[in-house]
């Protein structure tokens, strides 16, 4: 059976002008490249549909035939169609990955014996989460039935290259594959993170504004690298389509700014010393400012080329620098053109890539990450090789001294003392920087989490430290309390008394809470307008209720002045108390308890109320009137 299929595929090859080899899949099929087997059709518009693609005679379909499939900058309509065949006599299961995340818009078909299986629509324009697959690339599930072919039909539409780095994958090779990659990111980020933060506090504590410059250097290449690798789209910002093709140009116009900005500080190219370099230098971070700040207007396919061809020419500008520096026997300036190089050839090997004269693989398309990684180590090198040199005065100075007189030499003591003494002011210095940024550090930490009016925590607070409780009362099998708190006719109230009586009102609830949620493990906290909610974990249901009957008689019992008028106010509580049965009962436990406020304000309010399942909650406290 299995001869018969190659030979019928073996003939259709031959025959089929517009067909590219179908890719033959088996048990030990991997990893396969598909873009031998593409063949590719020009649209004539943007609206040609499925139906019309089906018709179109073979011979306009154009083979690809190479190994990658990458048509340049284009904006047509592109059509791509590949055909899987499984002449084995079991179904089998894959992964299409298309790795290139940029691309607009893509709508992907699969068709077998000439009716639609299956369809997805993919894209940097759609929201991340409306893809099949949560990952940073294009995954396409595809189900191979036995002794069956199938063809995968694409629609591209994109204001980006018109790239499709299209592979096979068996699903347990895909994630075998992916660990090392992940790992090899992790550990790129981890040295970008630690130079970001070392070089911030050299620049906090001495005030050098070259560390900033480099500060801003590689944060913004990273950057740039995220969002051009679909990494920034899948973390920081998934839901903001627009911004997204954006920052790709935004980061890059960063990252040339203030790499001049370094590169002029860095070398001492100064327009005193270097006039024709520095204005060069000045003409190239002006414009990549002011790209940055068109890349916030217009649209991504008019400003990715002129930025590209920027980045080409303000690499070998910022490489001529060095290069002169160099001629003028400044040794870091060695270790700094040797970056530059590295960076600055990861950089053109990006742009040919995009400009379709290279091919893409995985080398060429991670090259500006292999380069910044490189040229970060490099300058490192650098700033130790100038920290060096400048070691290397100090000693040279120190031996002329020694040589002097013995009134040179007691000179001599006294710069020394006073530069021990600069050397003990300096780290006094450091030590209470660190210690203010400690303080004001927690201080923002507690303010972020307080709610300003009523003491209480906020809601922020709140929903991080719920999901970790129950997280908790599911490992360790504890049961979990949660009151729901809704004052009565409060808002009544605070048409009849206004807003700032509602205020005083809200803070006597929260005071009146606060005196029953006492334990260090439980949290009361506002939730928004009249609502509370208190969260008591290892607390059974028992508990739950006499803690929530305390504190509506204490808010009931408790006299509210307002002007020489005493008025009453009511609360009504929600209580559900249960052992989480999975780590995400979250959801679970606070519509329970929600339920059960709501019935405790439908009965009638000034109330404690249990869930108990079902269609009705459990009353515990009747209601009693109360004078108003």
């Amino acid at each position: 059976m299995n001869r018969w299929w190659l030979c019928v595929l073996l003939l259709a090859g031959i025959v089929t002008n517009g067909f590219a080899d179908p890719l033959v899949v088996g048990p030990l099929t991997q990893k396969e490249r598909l873009a031998p087997h593409v063949s590719y059709w020009k649209a004539p518009d943007t609206q040609t549909e499925l139906a019309d693609v089906l018709t179109v005679p073979e011979s306009d379909w154009v083979p690809n035939g190479g190994d990658d499939v990458n048509l340049g900058y284009t904006d047509d309509t592109y059509w791509f169609r590949m055909t899987i065949t499984n002449p084995y006599a079991s179904n089998d299961n894959f992964l299409i990955e298309l790795a290139y995340p940029v691309l607009d818009h893509v709508a992907a078909y699969d068709v077998v014996d000439g009716e639609v299986r299956k369809e997805w629509l993919l894209g940097d324009k759609q929201s991340f989460h409306d893809r099949p697959v949560d990952h940073r690339n294009f995954l396409l599930p595809l189900r191979l039935d036995a002794n069956s072919s199938g063809t995968l039909y694409l629609k591209v539409h994109t204001s980006s290259s018109m790239q499709l780095p299209l592979v096979l994958w068996r699903q347990t090779a895909f994630f075998s594959a992916e660990q090392p990659r992940l790992l090899m990111e992790g550990l790129y980020y981890g040295i970008i993170l630690v130079m970001v933060l070392y070089n911030l506090f050299v620049y906090l504590a001495v005030g050098e504004r070259s560390f900033l410059f480099y500060v801003g250097y590689i944060m913004a290449m990273p950057l740039f690298l995220t969002s051009l690798h679909g990494v920034a789209f899948q973390y920081l910002w998934p839901e903001a389509t627009w911004w997204n093709d954006q920052a790709i140009v935004f980061f890059l116009n960063l990252t040339i700014a203030f790499g001049g900005l370094f590169a002029m500080r860095f070398l001492s190219v100064l327009p005193a010393t270097h006039p024709r370099l520095s204005r060069l230098a000045i003409a190239i971070i002006a414009t990549s400012v002011m790209f940055s700040v068109l890349s916030c207007i217009a649209p991504y396919h008019l400003m990715i080329m002129p930025t590209i061809v920027l980045a080409v020419l303000g690499c070998s500008g910022l490489m001529l620098m060095s290069v002169v520096r160099l001629r003028e026997k400044d040794p870091a300036a060695r270790y700094y053109l040797l970056a530059w190089f590295c960076m600055l050839l990861g950089g053109i090997v990006l742009a040919l890539n995009k400009f379709t004269i290279l091919p893409q693989n995985v080398l060429t398309e991670n090259a500006a990450q292999v380069g910044s990684a490189l040229g970060v180590i490099l300058l490192s090198i650098a700033l130790a090789e100038r920290l060096n040199k400048e070691k290397r005065k100090a000693f040279m100075a120190q031996e002329q001294l020694y040589r002097q007189e013995r009134k040179a030499r007691l000179v001599q003591e006294k710069n020394l003392q006073t530069q021990q003494e600069a050397n003990t002011l300096l780290e006094a210095r450091v030590q209470e920087r660190t210690r203010d940024l400690e303080s004001v550090n927690e201080q923002l930490l507690e303010l972020s989490s307080t709610d300003a009016l009523t003491g209480l925590k906020n809601r922020g607070h709140f929903d991080r430290t719920f999901e970790s409780a129950c997280v908790r009362a599911y490992r360790f099998g504890q049961p979990l309390s949660l009151l729901m708190v809704d004052i009565d006719h409060f808002k009544q109230f605070n048409d009849t008394f206004g807003h700032l009586v509602g205020d005083d009102c809200l803070q006597m609830v929260a005071s009146g809470i606060s005196e029953f949620v006492t334990r260090p493990q439980d949290l009361a906290a506002r939730y928004g307008g009249e609502e509370f909610v208190i969260l008591l974990p290892n607390t059974p249901e028992n508990g739950a209720v006499r803690v929530a009957e305390k504190i509506r008689q204490q808010i009931e019992n408790t006299d509210f002045r307002v002007s020489d008028e005493v008025v009453r106010l009511t609360i009504s509580i929600g209580v559900r108390s249960l052992i989480p049965s999975h780590a995400e009962a979250a959801r679970e436990l606070f519509r329970q308890a929600d339920e059960a406020l709501y019935e405790a304000k439908g009965s009638g309010r000034n109330r404690v109320s249990v869930y108990r399942g079902g269609d009705r909650a459990d009353k515990v406290t009747k209601l009693r009137p109360v004078p108003h």
